[in-house]
């Protein structure tokens, strides 16, 4: 393990119970980043999402691939004290349902990086199962 959610708090300015990124296990500051989010039953949105059947809602499982692009892009240190915030979703694809127990891969790689916004195509992983896959926008300040 790279970092741990203290080390990656330092980085991002995500707090429980709304942090979704546990731990980093490879970083390329400005360039790619493989993190995970270890998905546990007692994670707030599954009282609701659903009773009976918990499902990680994709919205969840894409900002956890933008926390991950952010710790990336935040990394840099001439980007370090910004925030990083959603720009756009492209091509959002949920190809398999994340429930309590599964350790959620979060692959980004961040590709156009301009002085305020930048791209990233990111993966999230259960397994070696691809669970989601878009593109991410985002702008930061």
């Amino acid at each position: 393990m790279l970092m741990d959610k203290e080390q990656i708090k330092d980085i991002i300015p995500h707090r429980e119970p709304f942090l979704l990124v546990d731990q980093v296990e490879e970083l390329e500051t400005g360039k790619s980043i493989t993190a995970t989010k270890f998905v546990k039953e007692d994670e707030y949105y599954f009282q609701g999402h659903f009773p009976g059947q918990p499902i990680m809602p994709g919205v969840l499982i894409v900002e956890s691939l933008a926390q991950a692009g952010a710790i990336a892009l935040l990394s840099m240190p001439e980007h370090k004290g910004k925030l990083a915030v959603f720009g756009a979703i492209k091509n959002a694809r949920f190809k398999k349902q994340v429930v309590p127990g599964d350790a959620l891969t979060l692959k980004v790689t961040l590709d156009r990086l301009r002085s305020s916004t930048g791209t990233g195509l990111a993966e999230a992983y259960v397994g070696d199962t691809l669970a989601c896959k878009c593109e991410i926008m985002f702008a930061f300040s």
